[in-house]
């Protein structure tokens, strides 16, 4: 443990971990990716930590969450994996007190055929990141709904994996190989990369299928899970739309409280007092 002393308005003595690196996976579409990602910073920030959040999608959702312009702007991600600029040209500060964003749009779409040929090309984010990542205390990236280059870049510059499981009927589907990809990748090309665990999203307590989903997945499934569940909340889904994380659009709905209880679980993890 390092000792950090750090507050707001009222200086405050941190314990913290070193500096942890998560990505956020899961091959599946549409199971609260971004917003677990956007929400997490949020909270995190809030805490005292300094985050850096790496959007690795294309499609640029944490990025355009912030309220950034993912189509304005001149330095994203992909201009950095191209070579094109350094990551200090890219990156976006304080878009909330605490939190920097390394953004995306589109063009990233283009990435994975650009890189064909390219050498060391599963480590290019990695060796970019490590130029800026002692600033930070997380680092937390936002991967793609796919298995492809640029989740491969992500996985070698995490140190592990945090998993949102939708609850609906075909959460274990697919999971099997998610879990293979990131050994894969542990043995191949990041040692150090673990699993941070599984978090259930879009719970609908109306429904006994969330339930039977919850149990079924917490039977089957050998990884670390964690407590907090986050539940389906209209308040979450409206967030993004007006560029704000759900504590600044609404810090007293469900989706806010439950976002802020899994920070604190991620900030804890793997203390004896909070097993």
């Amino acid at each position: 443990y390092i000792i950090e002393i750090k507050g707001r308005g009222v200086e405050s003595l941190k314990r913290t971990k070193l500096m942890k690196k998560i990505c956020i996976f899961n091959q599946k579409g549409g199971v609260g990716k971004t917003t677990t990602n956007i929400n997490l910073c949020a909270y995190l920030a809030m805490e005292g930590y300094k985050v850096l959040t790496i959007d690795i999608d294309p499609q640029g959702n944490t990025t355009s969450g912030f309220n950034i312009d993912k189509n304005e702007l001149e330095n994203t991600i992909y201009e950095l994996i191209l070579g094109e600029c350094g990551i200090e040209d890219c990156l976006i500060k304080e878009v909330i007190e605490g939190v920097t964003v390394l953004p995306s749009n589109v063009n990233l779409a283009a990435a994975e055929i650009e890189l064909i040929g390219v050498e060391r090309k599963e480590f290019i984010l990695k060796n970019e990141v490590d130029w800026v990542k002692d600033r930070y205390d997380y680092i937390i990236i936002d991967c793609p709904p796919s298995l492809s280059m640029l989740t491969v870049n992500a996985m070698t510059t995490a140190n592990s994996v945090l998993v949102p499981i939708q609850c609906e009927y075909y959460a274990l589907e697919g999971l099997s190989q998610l879990l293979h990809t990131v050994n894969l990748v542990k043995q191949r090309l990041n040692p150090d990369l673990e699993m941070e665990g599984v978090v259930f999203t879009m719970y609908d307590a109306r429904t006994n299928l969330s339930l039977q989903v919850v149990e079924n997945v917490k039977s089957n499934l050998r990884q670390a899970i964690y407590k907090t569940i986050i539940p389906r909340n209209i308040r979450l889904a409206e967030a993004p739309s007006h560029g704000m994380p759900i504590n600044v659009y609404d810090s007293k709905s469900t989706g806010a409280e439950s976002y802020r209880l899994l920070a604190q679980e991620v900030i804890h993890r793997g203390e004896d007092e909070w097993q």
